[in-house]
């Protein structure tokens, strides 16, 4: 299993469909933005799947334009040709954690649906929550270069 995590904005409102064994289906578009270092920065699109009722508890606060964090298992990438005829990438994501981004404008911003607190807090296992400092990723920070 792949883990990704990108944080970005909502393209469109989220969509919530059955499938003809009357699965729950909610998708929707992020737009999440990569640095290049000659080109500034350009916006990256992802399709992100949710399949059942996990997430319908948030589903209802996301709105296009939403900032939100999202963490999943990116599916293989398609290949398609855009009206221009030029070959484009689709990168898509199946879902398994949602959060509101602090950062960003949106309502209910700072909800975890994971904590139900205030403020979401991005500890991983094994590393501190937010808001506390590790020494050795301070150091691996300081020598980036963006």
């Amino acid at each position: 299993m792949n883990q990704t995590t990108i944080a970005g904005h909502l393209g469109n409102d989220p969509e919530v469909r059955f499938t003809s064994s009357n699965k729950k289906v909610t998708t929707f578009r992020v737009a999440a933005r990569a640095r290049k270092s000659a080109k500034g920065e350009e916006t990256i699109w992802w399709r992100v799947t949710i399949w059942g009722d996990l997430f319908d508890q948030m589903i209802p606060y996301f709105k296009k334009g939403s900032a939100i964090i999202v963490v999943g298992e990116m599916n293989k990438p398609e290949i398609f040709t855009d009206r221009d005829g030029k070959a484009q990438i689709s990168l898509s994501l199946t879902a398994h954690n949602l959060q509101f981004n602090p950062f960003g404008k949106g309502d209910g911003a700072g909800v975890s649906h994971e904590t139900a607190q205030p403020e979401p807090s991005f500890a991983t296992v094994g590393e501190p929550a937010r808001g506390q400092v590790k020494s050795t990723s301070m150091a691996i920070e300081e020598e980036l270069p963006f």
